[in-house]
C-alpha cells in the first residue's frame, strides 16, 4: 500500500435538498475536494438499503445499493422526474440531520414514477444490467416486493408459508402478483449503479480511491438470508438458533448484542466459500480497498442463544481462520484489504492477522486510554497498518476531549504535544498524519472540529444514530489547503 492519506464520510452525511446525502452534485463536489485537500481516499459506509434502525451494517442485501442515495436532480436531468414532483414532497425540516421517516414516505414514489418512465425506454440496458447481476437481483426484487406487501414485516414473519419458505410455487405467484413492484426494485437498483459508475468512474480521474466496508454479518431481514438460508445457523422454521453479539467489556458489561445469524461454516467449507466468493465480488464492483469488519469473528466468534436479551450468556465458537482468508486472497489479488482488528484479541486473533499479512487498525482515541495497555500508541506502529482518528463508532475528537477521563487527556497532550494555538484536534490529526503507518484516514469531522452532535453512531444507543449531515460551505477553500499542506508535509 502506497503511503496516503483520506477521509471517513458517509455518502448519507453529504449535503443536499432530498433528506439525504445522494450520488449527485454534493458527492463530485466532494471528491473536488479530496483532490484539493491532499487526500487519496474516501472510505464510506456500507452502501447497501437500510431499514429499521436505519444502520447501514443491517441492510436488507449484501449486493444492492441504497435506493435512498439515488440523485433526483441527476433523475430529472434524464427525463425521469420533473422538477415540480421532486419540489411536491417534503424530506425534512433540518439540512444537518437525516429523517429517514420523510425518506421511507417519499423516496420511492419518485422512483416509481422513474420506472414506469424509464423501464420501456431502457429495456436493452436493464435487461444487460439484470443478466449481469442475475446472482442477486432476481431474489432482492422479489425480497423487497413481498415485503412491501405483506407490511414491510421481516420474512421470518410473513403470513403466507409457502413464499416465506420460496416455495416454486409461490416464488411463481407472486412473481406475477408484484409485478409492478418487483420492476420498481429492480430499475431502482440499475438507476443506482448507474450513478454509483458515473461516481466511482469521476473520482478515480481525479486520483481519489473508494474505501468500503464489508459487514462480517449479514441481517437476519435480508434477501440474503432468505435466499440461501442453507448456509446460516438457522431451525426448521428459519429462525435462529443463536446470534452474533460481542461479549462483555471494560465498555460495556452486558456486551453487545447484534442479533445478526451466524454462519454454518461447515456448509460454508463445503461449497469452497462460494457464498463469500460471490460476495466479496459484488464488493468489489463498487470499492477499491475493503475494510473486513469484525476481522476477529474469522478466529473465534461470539455466539448468543437466540431470544436472550444481552450477550452475557453467550460463547466463543471457532471460526473458519485462514482456510476461508487464503481463499479470498486468492480469488481476488487485486482487492486490497484492511482487517478490522479491533475488539478482545488473543494470540490466535493476532496470528491470523499475521498469517494473512493484511494491515491492522490502529485507532488513536484507544491509545491514551489508562483502563489497559495500548498498542495504538504511534511509536510502536511497524508500517503495514492503518492508522484512524476513530472509526464511525467514536466522537469526533472535539468530543472525544470533553468525555475521555482528565488522566487519558493528560498522556495525549504530553504525547502529542498539543496546544491551544495549533488547536487540540488539529494536534492529534498531525500525530495520525506523522506516523509510519502506511494509510491514515479521519473523519470529516475531526477536521472540521465539530463535537457531539456530529457523531456517526454510538454502540449501545438505539436512536440518534446515522444521521450526521454536512451543511453547504463547510468545506472551504482555507481547510482544504490547511490539509494538503499536513499530507505534503508528511509524504502522504
Amino acid at each position: 500500500m502506497k503511503r496516503s492519506c483520506g477521509i471517513l464520510l458517509p455518502v448519507f452525511a453529504l449535503p443536499s435538498p432530498y433528506g439525504i446525502g445522494t450520488l449527485g452534485q454534493a458527492a463530485y463536489d466532494f471528491v473536488d475536494f479530496l483532490r484539493q485537500a491532499g487526500q487519496s481516499w474516501w472510505q464510506m459506509l456500507p452502501l447497501g438499503p437500510t431499514g429499521y434502525g436505519d444502520s447501514p451494517y443491517q441492510s436488507f442485501s449484501s449486493y444492492a445499493g441504497n435506493p435512498y442515495f439515488i440523485d433526483p436532480d441527476l433523475l430529472r436531468r434524464d427525463g425521469l422526474l420533473t422538477a415540480q414532483e421532486i419540489a411536491s414532497l417534503a424530506w425534512g425540516s433540518d439540512p444537518a440531520r437525516v429523517d429517514y421517516a420523510a425518506l421511507y414516505e417519499n423516496r420511492f414514489v419518485l422512483l416509481q414514477k422513474a420506472a414506469e418512465r424509464g423501464w420501456a425506454r431502457d429495456r436493452e440496458e436493464v435487461q444487460l444490467f439484470a443478466r449481469q447481476n442475475a446472482q442477486w437481483l432476481p431474489d432482492y426484487a422479489l425480497y423487497m416486493a413481498v415485503k412491501r406487501h405483506f407490511d414491510e414485516k421481516p420474512w421470518t414473519q410473513w403470513p403466507d408459508e409457502a413464499i416465506r419458505l420460496r416455495k416454486p410455487e409461490a416464488m411463481a405467484q407472486y412473481r406475477q402478483m408484484l409485478a409492478s413492484d418487483i420492476r420498481m426494485f429492480t430499475y431502482s437498483q440499475f438507476l443506482f449503479f448507474r450513478q454509483w459508475n458515473a461516481l466511482r468512474e469521476y473520482a478515480h480521474e481525479q486520483g481519489v480511491g473508494i474505501i468500503g466496508d464489508l459487514p462480517i454479518y449479514v441481517s437476519m431481514d435480508s434477501a440474503d438470508v432468505w435466499a440461501e438460508p442453507a448456509f446460516f445457523q438457522l431451525d426448521s422454521d428459519g429462525y435462529p438458533t443463536e446470534t452474533a453479539g460481542v461479549p462483555p467489556d471494560c465498555f460495556s458489561r452486558d456486551g453487545q448484542l447484534w442479533g445478526n445469524p451466524l454462519y454454518r461454516w461447515e456448509a460454508m467449507r463445503a461449497d469452497g466459500y462460494g457464498w463469500w466468493i460471490r460476495r466479496v465480488d459484488g464488493a468489489a464492483k463498487l470499492y477499491d480497498m475493503l475494510r473486513i469488519d469484525h476481522f476477529r469473528g474469522f478466529e473465534s466468534y461470539w455466539a448468543v442463544p437466540y431470544g436472550d436479551t444481552t450477550a452475557k450468556n453467550g460463547h466463543w465458537v471457532k471460526g473458519p481462520g485462514m482456510d476461508l482468508v487464503q481463499v479470498l486472497l486468492n480469488w481476488f489479488p487485486q482487492m486490497q484489504f484492511i482487517a478490522e482488528d479491533l475488539g478482545f484479541l488473543t494470540p490466535e486473533v493476532r496470528e491470523l492477522l499475521a498469517d494473512s499479512g493484511l494491515p491492522g487498525m490502529k485507532v488513536l482515541e484507544f491509545a491514551f486510554d489508562s483502563r489497559e495497555p495500548s498498542n495504538y500508541l504511534p511509536h510502536l506502529y511497524t508500517p503495514h497498518c492503518v492508522c484512524y482518528t476513530g472509526t464511525h463508532d467514536n466522537a469526533p475528537l472535539p468530543a472525544w476531549k470533553e468525555e475521555a477521563d482528565p488522566d487519558d487527556l493528560a498522556l495525549a497532550v504530553q504525547y502529542l504535544g498539543l496546544n491551544e494555538e495549533e488547536g487540540f484536534h488539529w494536534g492529534v490529526l498531525r500525530g495520525g498524519m506523522s506516523s509510519v503507518a502506511e494509510l491514515f484516514v479521519a473523519q470529516m469531522q475531526d477536521y472540521l472540529g465539530l463535537g457531539a452532535e456530529s457523531r456517526i453512531n454510538t454502540p449501545g444507543e438505539p436512536a440518534g444514530n446515522w444521521q450526521w449531515r454536512l451543511l453547504p460551505g463547510q468545506l472551504t477553500a482555507a481547510l482544504s489547503r490547511r490539509m494538503a499542506h499536513m499530507a505534503r508535509l508528511y509524504g502522504r
